[in-house]
């Protein structure tokens, strides 16, 4: 077992991140593999993602999950609402009984610094004057994690996704595609990592 972070949100929200060290076999056991992954460690993520949603919520149907047109998880029925990321040898997911959540991690990598123009707008672009890699990636983690949460595609990260205020573990920020849903999103640095999730309604 290698739960590396837990964290019980309120008593139906609760998010999880796994440090992947078993082998394939050990998923196996519990969890079943829906789609063909060819690629052995995306499956080894695809499978360890599936498992930790059982892990935090032991009636998790995850044999019933499907994917929309856009990529992102989800139930039929909305049992509960989830959503999963992967990067290196770890799997995070939030899994909420009442909210929309998105959720995403991210190695501290240089490689982000190429692509910052792509996603940051100019008033977030100010804010890493003075500040280095992790603050930088902290924004690109949470713009994926607000993306996960809309779920609909079709995003601008620059335009759709603004960012109002960074804080030491909060952002406060706004929604911009078919309307204006403000939002608090949470980040945290756990050694080389950057976590970033968003739990609120869709209205």
């Amino acid at each position: 077992m290698a739960i590396f972070y837990q964290h019980t949100i309120n008593p139906t929200t609760k998010l999880g991140v796994w440090h992947i060290t078993e082998d394939e076999s050990f998923f196996l056991e519990r969890v079943t593999l829906q789609r063909e992954i060819t690629h052995p460690h995306k499956r080894l993520q695809h499978l360890a993602g599936k498992y930790l949603l059982q892990h935090l919520f032991p009636d998790f149907p995850h044999h019933l999950i499907q994917i929309a047109d856009t990529r992102k998880p989800f139930l039929l029925n909305e049992e509960y609402h989830f959503s999963i990321s992967h990067c290196g040898n770890y799997a995070a997911v939030i899994v909420s009984k009442d909210h929309r959540v998105g959720i995403d991690i991210e190695l501290l990598s240089p490689k982000v610094e190429s692509i910052k123009h792509k996603f940051l707008n100019t008033v977030e672009l100010t804010w890493l004057k003075n500040t280095g890699l992790q603050s930088l990636t902290t924004l690109w983690s949470a713009k994926e994690a607000v993306f996960k949460w809309f779920g609909g595609g079709d995003v601008d990260f620059r335009e759709h996704i603004c960012f109002d205020r960074m804080g030491s573990k909060t952002i406060s920020g706004r929604f911009l595609k078919n309307g204006e849903i403000e939002f608090e999103l949470h980040h945290e640095r756990m050694e080389d990592i950057i976590l970033a999730y968003l739990y609120t309604a869709l209205v």
